[in-house]
């Protein structure tokens, strides 16, 4: 194996053992295997291109075509053209495919599971792509130091999502990848100097052996330089974090007395949750409630909002409560409760953070290493603890408050109102004018959120659709109150920001709606019931859920006021002040249950959501485009044949034709016999001259006697050509070209045969020619530019 050649595996084995730091992230861990694979291909190619030789951009161009061809065939065929070539289709898909990876990251605790191909195509397209960096820059480029760059940012980010365990394990692989890889770079820039000498024989060595070699003394100085970066963060406890430090701080990173839980947002794929193809259980319950459409599964409150999304705040977490937990915040003794136990069952794929309990929650019997957050009134996993299998029992008080109750509250106190009144300065004046506005006579902080509710479920004209774009940042809210679209997160946090701005405590509890109650009892909660739902302060009663999402959930029957005259519609019909305007989503038959509504069983839709025909709106230039982009396809690999035959009529003449030079029809057909050769493996030698060159190929090539004689013909003809004062004019050059690529052709097996001429090794003097020209045009360029320049300045 060459310099080269040694160099690409280590740039190979470096990225794979750089790599191998993702593994602890996703269960099981064959993705690998395939990485490992694609990635040999990739690099081979770039091999490849490099023994041509092609031009630097060229080969780096040719590499990132392959691993856009990898990618597509291992994650896109069905949308590809020929399942090989990219298109609209498939980099839709790709994009796709890394929004459903970026949403199951958030969704799963470590390790998530492989099942999802928009883990696996993060996984395998970015060691695809640390790969080509490294081959780019250590083997094209021969600068194998800044290689190792890439590598560093491949293990940061596994070991910035690990949690811990043997990140110093991942950490000596990915160094000793690196080393090999300065090492392998080393030898190779060693061996262009030929043989390594040492220095000073040792005392009493007096042979070459008591050398001190370069090679030998860079491994001791890797060695030396690898020990310093394990050792220093250890002797240094004062330095937090560091290299080898993966669990670093954040969720679950208290010990229970001054741990903290940090501002991580937990809005875990709402949208492609509701969203799946197939819906999939997440918990199944059992509860003594006597009412299970209340029976809303609280995960976490988000009370921080930046004016372009919620979160937690930073609180601090303490031990699980060994009996009753606390009152909640605000509750009064005159208000009606009923207490519920609930045993929860979690799904073995389904590995959450925080554990999902109905609010609020007066006692928990679990199993595991979680923490309790007294703010909110939420467990989360400490050290890796999550929800994967676990079942758990959660005692809870439902809360029964009358909308008398909650429309006498007094003033909340001024510490809280100040905390969760909050509003930043980006914030739309829409949101607050539109408060004011759905508010306007509305008597107390009560009739507002009753309003508020009403307007965003009832009466303000909003349809419910989880595959609205509204964008992002501060502006999106104001383009959900204009185009009156979306699901449960935009309708929860605009009411809760609408809350704010109208001086009432809000903030947004993220979970699951009720689910669907099974023939042995139990509710099966599957993916499509996640849901957001803002939760109001009154004092005396407390955070209070409401429902502005249209048809989901259930709103609460406080919400309601008991007085006549009220101006709140009854919840058992639809709104008379409801918008007549036609939905966009499928509409249900009479007969649908609000359960069936709420999962989407119900079938019948409207002509509105009848979707459009598939040529609808197509450009002009889609079908010309397919049609180019397959004929390329079909030409491509056919070009190297292609131009062998046009090269062969060209030096050996078209039937027919006469009258050319002696010269240049001689030294044709001899190119045409060396590239024919080479076609079958005799690569040329341009240091021997045409009679031994002639005698190599007849050797080499086993000819027999006549393709032999016609072999030294050619040849004779050329050195008469090249060294005779009068060269004498030979007849037949063309004939004895063939016989000789006859015989070539005999000596060989099928598979030779094949290769010589479907991928001749000759047609890489295509690529020549294009480089060369290239090369010119630059050059033309850059003499003519100061030609351009003068005159510009003559014309000025």
């Amino acid at each position: 194996m060459g310099g080269r050649g040694r160099l690409a595996w280590c740039a190979w084995a470096a990225t794979l053992m750089a790599a191998c730091a993702l593994l602890p992230l996703v269960d099981p861990s064959t993705w690998i295997l395939q990485a490992a694979v694609l990635l040999a291909i990739q690099c081979g190619v770039g091999a490849v291109c490099r023994r041509v030789p092609l031009a630097r951009p060229l080969t780096v161009a040719a590499e990132g075509l392959a691993l856009l061809v990898l990618l597509t065939v291992a994650f896109a065929r069905e949308q590809a053209l020929l399942w090989l070539v990219p298109g609209p289709r498939a980099f839709g898909h790709f994009g796709d495919l890394l929004h459903q990876g970026a949403d199951d990251i958030a969704r799963y605790a470590i390790p998530a599971p492989l099942e999802s191909d928009g883990i696996r195509l993060m996984l395998v397209g970015g060691v695809l792509v640390i790969g080509l960096l490294v081959d780019t820059l250590a083997v094209t480029l021969r600068a194998a130091a800044p290689a190792g760059l890439p590598l560093l940012a491949l293990y940061s980010v596994a070991a910035g999502l690990s949690d811990g365990g043997a990140d110093w394990l991942w950490f000596l692989l990915a160094a000793a990848g690196y080393l090999m890889l300065l090492l392998a770079e080393g030898r190779e820039r060693l061996a262009q100097w030929g043989r390594v000498f040492g220095g000073t024989p040792r005392a009493g060595g007096g042979g070459p052996g008591g050398a001190l070699a370069p090679v030998r003394t860079g491994r001791r100085i890797g060695v030396v330089v690898l020990g310093i970066a394990l050792v220093v963060p250890l002797a240094l406890p004062s330095m937090d974090g560091g290299l080898l430090d993966g669990a670093g701080t954040g969720i679950g990173s208290g010990s229970g007395d001054g741990g903290t839980i940090s501002a991580v947002n937990p809005l875990v794929s709402l949208r492609d949750s509701l969203n799946v193809d197939e819906d999939r259980q997440v918990l199944s319950v059992n509860t003594d409630s006597g009412d299970l459409s209340h029976l809303y599964l609280r995960i976490v409150s988000l009370d921080d909002f930046d004016g372009t999304t919620w979160k937690p705040s930073r609180r601090q977490i303490t031990e699980v409560p060994d009996g009753a937990f606390p009152a909640p915040p605000g509750l009064g003794p005159d208000i009606r409760r009923a207490r519920v136990r609930t045993t929860i069952a979690a799904a073995d794929w389904y590995g959450q953070d925080w554990l999902p309990m109905p609010y609020p929650p007066s006692g928990v019997r679990v199993v595991g290493n979680w923490r309790y957050e007294p703010v909110g009134m939420t467990l989360v996993g400490d050290h890796g603890q999550n929800t994967r299998g676990l079942t758990y029992e959660v005692d809870s008080l439902d809360v029964q408050p009358t909308a008398e109750q909650l429309a006498g509250a007094p003033r909340p106190p001024a510490a809280l109102a100040r905390e969760y009144t909050e509003l930043p300065d980006s914030l739309p004046a829409v949101v607050s004018r539109t408060a004011r506005d759905i508010t306007a006579g509305a008597v107390g902080d009560y009739d507002r959120a009753v309003r508020l509710q009403e307007y965003f479920a009832l009466t303000g004209g909003f349809q419910y659709d989880t595959r609205v774009q509204v964008g992002s940042g501060s502006q999106a809210i104001a383009r959900f109150l204009r185009d009156k679209e979306g699901f449960c997160i935009h309708f929860s946090f605009v009411m809760a920001a609408m809350a704010r701005s109208l001086g009432i405590p809000a903030r947004v509890a993220v979970g699951f709606a009720p689910g669907s109650p099974m023939a042995d009892g139990s509710v099966s909660v599957t993916l499509r019931d996640a849901h957001a739902w803002p939760e109001l302060y009154f004092e005396g009663v407390g955070w209070t859920r409401f429902e502005p999402t249209p048809t989901r959930g259930t709103m609460p029957s406080y919400t309601v006021p008991d007085a006549p005259g009220a101006t709140v519609p009854d919840i058992a019909r639809p709104s008379r002040e409801a918008s007549a305007a036609p939905s966009a989503a499928p509409s249900s038959s009479e007969g649908c249950t609000a359960q069936q509504k709420k999962v989407e069983g119900c079938t019948g839709q409207s002509p509105q959501a009848a979707p459009a025909e598939a040529n609808d709106g197509r450009a002009w230039y889609v079908v010309p485009a397919w049609v180019l982009g397959a004929l390329a396809v079909l030409v491509l690999p056919l070009a190297p044949l292609l131009w062998r035959q046009r090269m062969r009529r060209v030096r050996l003449g078209a039937p027919g034709r006469t009258g050319a030079d002696v010269a240049p029809r001689t030294l044709a057909a001899w190119q045409e016999l060396t590239d024919a050769a080479w076609d079958f493996g005799i690569a040329p030698d341009e240091s021997q001259t045409p009679r031994q060159a002639a005698a190599r190929i007849a050797r080499l090539g086993r000819l027999d006697t006549r393709a032999e004689a016609a072999a030294h013909r050619v040849a004779d003809a050329v050195e008469q050509v090249l060294y005779a004062p009068r060269p004498r004019p030979a007849a037949g050059l063309a004939d004895d070209v063939r016989r000789v690529t006859a015989g070539l052709r005999g000596s060989v097996g099928r598979g030779a045969r094949l290769r010589a001429r479907f991928a001749p090794r000759s047609a890489v003097r295509m690529v020549w020619a294009v480089t060369a020209w290239w090369s010119g045009a630059r050059a033309r360029a850059a003499a003519v530019r100061p030609a351009l320049r003068k005159l510009s300045r003559q014309r000025g």
